[in-house]
């Protein structure tokens, strides 16, 4: 249907790839930590909505560019690496604020929380390159076309972020009750920063397959 062939082959596959621990799963993890479950949450439709927009790219082949262009690549790899960089120093920076402090998050932290996760997902172009080598193997010869691609993107999608939410919650709910020790919220915020500068650092230094 719709040009898709292997469904199961197809969700097994996202499956196994949401549970493997990578970029996206890192970032939602420290914004659930050094904030709260909300953060954590509009971290995680961010990066949803970044996993949307390398479907739509894959689907009208504008990611080739990418694929075929070291400089492009290169340019987007250092927008993605050094906006993670300047988060974890951010963090760093950042003092512990209280455990009622941090619970009222006003709507501006939110939609923040949310752009950082988009911003995160769309300008690190290795997702861009998976979804060019991955969503073909599942396109069949009588394929709609674009229609096929963004089918396959939004199972993906549907995928990660069931399994991002239920990281978020767990480990806000995990946060939330070490915050209330003393000291404990600017040790979370120095292991968050700890983890986007690394990230940060790993996209640095990636090469084009």
């Amino acid at each position: 249907m719709f040009g898709v062939t292997d469904y199961q082959l197809f969700i097994t596959s996202c499956v196994i790839m949401a549970l493997i621990p990578g970029s996206d799963t890192f970032f939602v993890l420290g914004q659930a930590i050094s904030t709260n479950r909300k953060n954590g949450i509009f971290s995680t439709l961010g990066i949803g909505s970044g996993i949307l927009v390398h479907t739509l790219l894959a689907a009208f082949g504008l990611s080739l560019i990418l694929k075929n262009s070291q400089t492009a690549f290169n340019i987007i790899k250092c927008i993605g690496a050094l906006y993670l960089i300047f988060l974890g120093v951010k963090s760093f920076r950042e003092k512990g604020a209280s455990f009622s402090e941090e619970i009222n998050q006003n709507k501006s932290n939110l939609k923040k929380s949310y752009l950082q996760g988009v911003i995160t997902n769309v300008f690190n172009p290795k997702v861009a390159l998976f979804f060019l080598a991955f969503l073909p193997q599942f396109v069949s010869g009588e394929s709609s076309g674009a229609l096929t691609f963004i089918i396959l993107g939004v199972i993906y999608f549907l995928i990660s972020i069931a399994w991002l939410m239920t990281l978020t919650i767990f480990a806000s709910v995990s946060a939330d009750f070490l915050k209330k020790k003393k000291g404990f919220s600017s040790m979370l915020n120095k292991i968050s920063g700890s983890i986007f500068i690394f990230l940060g650092v790993k996209l640095l230094t990636s090469k084009l397959d």
